[in-house]
């Protein structure tokens, strides 16, 4: 699986914590995060994992920003993407039950690392439904 992820000076530490279990797990990790905490402008970190994910180039993406709101809003303004801002494991998976999310934007203020392991955990594992949410979901994209 491949997985795009980015992050802001505010997801620094998850987005290290998360490439480790990804790759644990033998995932093909695309970094466009920053590695430091310097502050730095979210949208240049998320734009090019909603590229990733719009253009088929990985399976998922995951976004980390201080209230995961800028970031998700960035993200979803990509043609294809469906961005879901979590703070749950409940919430990550009926993202993907649901909604067919193929972005978790997480906050990183506001959760745990803990709880960030096990969103991403969540997210890629559940599969999305299908059925009545197919039709709701082709609703979606702006055309």
């Amino acid at each position: 699986m491949k997985i795009s992820i980015g992050n802001d000076h505010a997801g620094t530490e998850y987005k290290f914590a998360i490439t480790e279990y990804l790759k644990s797990k033998s995932f093909e990790i695309f970094n466009h995060g920053t590695n430091t905490e310097d502050s730095v402008d979210y949208p240049d970190f998320v734009h090019p994992v909603a590229k990733d994910v719009e253009g088929q180039k990985v399976d998922f993406g995951i976004i980390i920003c201080g209230s995961g709101n800028g970031a998700n809003m960035t993200a979803n303004k990509h043609q294809g993407v469906r961005s879901a801002l979590c703070w749950t494991k409940e919430i990550a998976a009926l993202a993907r039950e649901h909604n067919n999310a193929n972005i978790l934007s997480i906050p990183a203020r506001y959760t745990s690392k803990e709880q960030a392991l096990d969103m991403v955990k969540i997210f890629i594992e559940t599969k999305f439904e299908g059925g009545r949410h197919s039709r709701r979901v082709e609703k979606i994209g702006c055309k």
